[in-house]
Parts: structure tokens; sequence; C-alpha cells
């Protein structure tokens, strides 16, 4: 394996990440459609109406901890202070095990509040009470993953992030069949179970790496400086997840405005999350890749100030998207009602994912432009960006859904992105 990747950490880290990513991709796309036959279309509603209170949970406990350690570690490595990576990585465990401590046990304390109050679906409260449990082993799995990042060695993290879904679907498969032997069928909880047990063996397997010698006293100065770091990049990722989540959230609630009784709202909700969009997602493995790559490679030609090379990588990058984009609307749009009785024998995903198809050279263009943003040193300008796309959502949700139901939503994903992707190009224009 070693002989056969590219020299260059970067690049060849990028590979190994975006092997892995396209592998989990894929296992996750099965495990949809397995989801969406067995539980059902409202049960999938409700499955994923957690999915936003878990992304807020992320962004308090670990995202901007992995990030600060990545950073932290990179430039003490580079300083030839290995002592000091690893003094980053031990009191990053220690802040965020601590956060994840509280958040676990106030999401499992308030989970019926939050379940009543905040989704709107009591049924909500026994998941979020299981998933409470997976934010200790997800800090620990993240913070190590940092580690790793900031020394340039990918496998790690990769290897790891493939366990981890291959456990969280393996477990579920496995109870299901044990169920099916028995006459019994799985429940909601017992698919909420397998992402603790996903995150559980992506730690277990991240702290299979590690070699790190324990000391209990690490200088606080050493918290400072993660802190600094952490927390602006945490509050960044805590309003896009609350502006995110307010958009999911707000949809089964404004689908029975339009007339949908509750049941219908959440199958519907489950049909367009759980199925179409996963289906329209699916390309986006490859511009994901690309993204991954773009970043490194668009910061590097600015160092050296290769401006006519930056200028090329983003014409050529924006050429292939909308390539891509552009073959992936005309597939689903001719495809899509197939597409959807095919794999999810639902013919309601097939016509969302008809409707959907429209969106496709914008939704894989906007990632690899805020790519190419990041790689030039504007994250805040990809932060406005995305933020903009939230509320131009969620004006389509708390409008458009009483007027057009679950195709106001539809038109405002497609608004968004065509939004998003308009505002980077005149950004990129400016700037390079």
């Amino acid at each position: 394996m070693k002989k056969t990747l590219p020299k260059h950490p970067l690049l060849s880290g990028a590979i190994l990440l975006t092997a892995a990513g396209v592998l989990s991709r894929i296992i996750g796309f099965f495990y949809k459609i397995f989801l969406s036959r067995r539980i059902g279309a409202e049960a999938l509603g409700i499955y994923q109406l957690i999915f936003p209170v878990m992304g807020i949970c992320f962004s308090l406990t670990s995202a901007g901890i992995q990030t600060a350690i990545s950073r932290y570690v990179s430039k003490s490595v580079g300083n030839g202070k290995p002592q000091d990576a690893r003094a980053y990585l031990q009191m990053g465990l220690l802040l965020s095990t601590a956060l994840s401590l509280l958040t676990g046990a106030l999401l499992f304390t308030y989970s019926d509040f939050i379940a009543n109050a905040y989704l709107g679906e009591s049924r909500c409260a026994s998941l979020l009470k299981i998933i409470s449990f997976s934010y200790v082993p997800c800090c620990i799995h993240a913070c190590i993953n940092g580690y790793y990042y900031g020394k340039k060695q990918a496998a790690v993290p990769a290897f790891s992030q493939l366990m981890e879904q291959i456990v969280r679907v393996g477990s579920v498969y496995l109870i299901d069949s044990i169920l099916n032997e028995r006459g019994k069928s799985i429940t909601l909880s017992l698919a909420v179970l397998g992402l603790v047990f996903g995150e559980i063996a992506g730690m277990l397997v991240s702290l299979s790496f590690m070699r790190l010698k324990i000391s209990f006293l690490p200088k606080l100065s050493y918290g400072r400086e993660l802190l600094s770091m952490a927390v602006p990049l945490s509050a960044t990722r805590l309003i896009l997840n609350l502006f995110n989540s307010m958009e999911q959230v707000l949809i089964p609630s404004r689908l029975e405005v339009f007339g949908y009784t509750s049941r219908e709202a959440l199958s519907v909700f489950g049909v367009l999350t759980g199925m179409s969009i996963s289906i329209i997602m699916f390309p986006s493995v490859i511009t994901n890749s690309i993204s991954v790559i773009l970043l490194p490679t668009i910061a590097e030609a600015q160092a050296r100030e290769n401006h006519a090379h930056i200028r090329t990588t983003i014409r050529r990058t924006v050429e292939s998207c909308l390539i891509l984009g552009f073959a992936a609307c005309l597939g689903f749009l001719l495809l899509g009602p197939f597409i959807g009785n095919l794999i999810f024998a639902n013919a309601l995903s097939g016509t969302f994912i008809k409707t959907l198809s429209w969106i496709c050279p914008f939704l894989y263009l906007s990632s690899t432009l805020n790519s190419i943003l990041h790689g030039l040193g504007y994250p805040k300008l990809t932060f406005y960006l995305g933020l903009a796309g939230c509320i131009v959502r969620i004006l389509f949700v708390y409008f458009g859904i009483p007027y057009w139901g679950i195709s106001g939503y539809m038109y405002g994903l497609i608004a968004s992105h065509i939004f998003m992707s308009v505002l980077a190009l005149y950004a990129l224009y400016k700037v390079s």
C-alpha cells in the first residue's frame, strides 16, 4: 500500500480519505434502502428528525476542538516538538470528554422536553436518550482523528471512519436477522442503537493505534491555545447547525399546515430526506473527493503566488462539476421514477428525485467552490454563504410549504444552491 501511494502526504492522505469516504457512502446508501424497507417511511422520518440534534451536540463537544488539535499538532510536529503534539491531544481529550459528558447528561435528562418542544415529535424522546451515550466515544474518536490529521497520517482516520460505518450498519443488520428468525421485526430504537455501536467501534479502532504516554497535569496554556481556536470554530458550526436543524424541524409542522396529518407529514418527510435526497447526493462522492484534494492544492498555489494555476484550477473545477451536474440532472430527470420504484419500491420518492434533479449542477458546484474559498483563506466567506443558503431554505419552508406542499421545500433547495453557487463564483472572481 505504502509503495503504491504518492509520497506527498496531502495527496496520499486525500486518496485514503476519499477511498474510505466512497466506501462509507456506498454502505450508507444501501443502509438507507434497507431501513426504508424494514421500518417504513413514517419511522424513517422520525429517524431523520434526530440528526439535527446530533449535529448541534457534535458542534458543542468535538467539532472545533478536533480542528484545533489538528492545527496545533501540525505546528508542534513542524517545530520538532512531538511531546507538545501529545500534550495538545491530551488536553483536547480532557476538554472534549468533559463537554461530551455534560452534553450527553443534559440530552438524556431533557430528552422529553427537546422531543416535544423542539422536534415536535414525542416519539423522538427515547431515541435521544439512546444517542446521548454516543458523545463520549464520538469525541475521543474525533480528537484522535484530529491528532493524526495534524501529523498528516490519514490512514488511521480513514480506517476508523470505515470501521465505524461497517459496525453501525452490520450491527443493525445482525440484530434484524436474529429478530427475523424469531418472527419479529426491527424497531426504530434498535436502528438508533447502531449509531452508538458505530461510534464505540470508531473510538476503539482509533485508540488501538495510539501509543500515548499519559501525563495527568497538562499545562493550562495548551488548553487556552486550543480554546482560542476551537471556540470561534464551534460557534460558527453551531450557528449553521442551528439554522439547518430549524429547517429540518419545521418541515413536518408546515406540511401539517398544508393539510397533511401528522403521520402523512412524517412519511413524506422520510421519503424526501431518507430516500430521494440520498439518491441525489450519491454522485457528490466524486465532488467531495475533488474538494478534499482542492483545498491543499489551492493553498499551496497561493503560498507560491501561482495565480495562473489558481485560475486554471478554478476554471477546470467549474467545468468538471457542471458536466457532472448536468449529466446527473439528465439521468435523474429521465430515470427518477424508475429509480424510486426499483430501489425503494416507492413511487413518491421517484417523483421527488425527478424534481430535485435540477439541483445537481449547483449542488455539486457549491461544495467544490467552498473548498476553493477555504484554500484561499476565506473561511468566514463560506460561513456567510452557508448561512445565506439556510435562510433561503427556511423562508421557502415557512412560506412555500403551506402553499405548494413539500414541493415548496424542494424549490427552496434548488433556489438556495443556485444562490450560493452564483455568490461563490462572484466571490472567487473578485478574490482571484
